[in-house]
């Protein structure tokens, strides 16, 4: 969706207390600054016009909240990758930094380039988001508390009651992140049990596995192609090159979608074993020379692949079956 020259563009920056807002009206430029609050958003509505397209980064989680009241309202909204606002500045050679140029440039944004209408996700993935960001929380608080408890073994006098509470706060981990991961299967498994049989019929990956999946690709219902779940799991190839001369090896980006990556990577091993195509690229890979774990990486593409053929046309993985879609993987 691109900004039709009658279509008024509002930009907002977005901090945590604040919204620099930027407009125009009979081509004058004009500015505005609301609070981050309902009360804000019905002022920063009233200046900009209901049916203005909004453009706006994601800002953490400070620019849900308006983001929410204006597709609520039935207002146009668009939600920027900050990284791509930033090169869109840096090409016009833009000099200084404040809330109010930021919001300017997001108004220019939009006039000049094309935006997707941003849609909020379902409440259960929202939700099941939030209990991922609680697993990786408890995550590393485990793995301090595993270091210290390692660390502690090593000395030569070890205090009982220190060994005790350490052990004690290991076992109260485990236990919180089995009800979180619990809890969250359970919410993917009512609203998406036909996508969860069918992501975990390919071999390597798991009941968890697929739950990562799901939230990870939104349903599945965001990305048109398995380009773009590649992509946004930073295992897509960057070759950095010029003319004769070729600066390291190529490697994949590595940018976003770290959990996910971490995981498939994990599952690759076994992928590489029990899954049938995945075992004749790893094998076909290594035979040419190369490197077990780029072997392994590619693995993880066709498990991506494989995911995302299976969604889209609704057939449990047969280790003999090629669609449409596995063909033009």
């Amino acid at each position: 969706m691109g900004a039709s020259e009658s279509t008024a563009v509002v930009g907002i920056d977005v901090s945590k207390a604040t919204l620099a807002v930027c407009y125009q009206t009979q081509g004058q430029v004009h500015h505005l600054e609301v609070a981050n609050t309902k009360a804000g958003f019905a002022q920063l509505v009233q200046a900009g016009g209901a049916d203005s397209l909004y453009v706006l980064e994601a800002t953490g989680t400070y620019y849900l909240a308006l983001a929410y009241y204006l597709h609520e309202h039935g207002s146009k909204l668009a939600v920027l990758n900050p990284l791509v606002v930033k090169r869109f500045i840096q090409m016009h050679l833009s000099k200084g930094k404040s809330d109010r140029k930021d919001a300017q440039w997001l108004m220019r944004f939009g006039q000049q380039q094309p935006t997707t209408c941003w849609q909020p996700d379902e409440a259960v993935l929202v939700e099941c988001r939030q209990l991922e960001q609680v697993s990786e929380q408890l995550l590393k608080q485990k793995t301090m508390v595993i270091n210290s408890l390692e660390a502690l073994q090593q000395q030569p006098i070890i205090n009982a009651v220190a060994r005790q509470h350490l052990q004690q706060s290991r076992r109260q981990l485990d236990e919180q992140l089995l009800a979180l991961e619990t809890e969250m299967l359970h919410l993917l498994e009512q609203r998406y049990s036909q996508e969860m049989r069918l992501l975990s019929s390919i071999p390597g990956i798991g009941r968890k596995t697929a739950g990562m999946l799901l939230l990870f690709a939104g349903g599945f219902t965001q990305c048109i192609s398995y380009r773009q779940l590649i992509a946004k799991a930073g295992l897509s190839p960057r070759e950095n090159s010029s003319g004769t001369r070729i600066r390291g090896k190529v490697r994949i980006t590595k940018m976003g979608g770290g959990l996910i990556r971490t995981k498939l990577f994990m599952c690759s091993w076994s992928a590489r074993r029990a899954n049938t195509a995945c075992k004749a690229l790893y094998d076909r890979l290594v035979a040419k020379g190369k490197n077990g774990k780029v072997a392994l990486i590619a693995v993880c593409n066709k498990l991506l692949k494989q995911a995302f053929a299976i969604i889209k046309s609704g057939v449990p993985y047969q280790a003999d079956f090629a669609s449409k879609l596995a063909i033009n993987a």
